[in-house]
C-alpha cells in the first residue's frame, strides 16, 4: 500500500517531469525557429548574390566587347524566333 509520502513524491516527480518537458519543448521551438531563419537567410543570399554577380560580369563584358555580345544576341534571337514560329 502507498503511503502519503510516496504519493506526494510521485506528484512532485510528475510535476518536475511536466516542467522539464515544457522546457524542452520551448528549447526545441527556439532551435527550430532559429534554423528556419538561418535557412531562409542563406537561401535568399545564395540565390540573389550569384545572380547579381553574373549580371555584373555580363554587363562588364558587354561594355568591353559590344560586337561579340551583339552577334550572340542576334544568334539567340534567330534561334528563339525559329523555334517559336508556327
Amino acid at each position: 500500500m502507498m503511503t502519503v509520502t510516496d504519493q506526494s513524491n510521485d506528484r512532485c516527480a510528475s510535476s518536475m517531469t511536466q516542467d522539464a518537458l515544457r522546457g524542452a519543448r520551448e528549447q526545441i521551438s527556439i532551435a527550430a525557429s532559429s534554423a528556419k531563419d538561418t535557412a531562409l537567410e542563406c537561401g535568399s543570399h545564395y540565390v540573389t548574390e550569384p545572380a547579381r554577380d553574373l549580371f555584373g560580369l555580363l554587363q562588364d563584358y558587354a561594355k568591353s566587347r559590344p560586337e561579340v555580345v551583339a552577334v550572340w544576341c542576334f544568334g539567340l534571337g534567330l534561334f528563339v524566333g525559329w523555334k517559336l514560329r508556327p
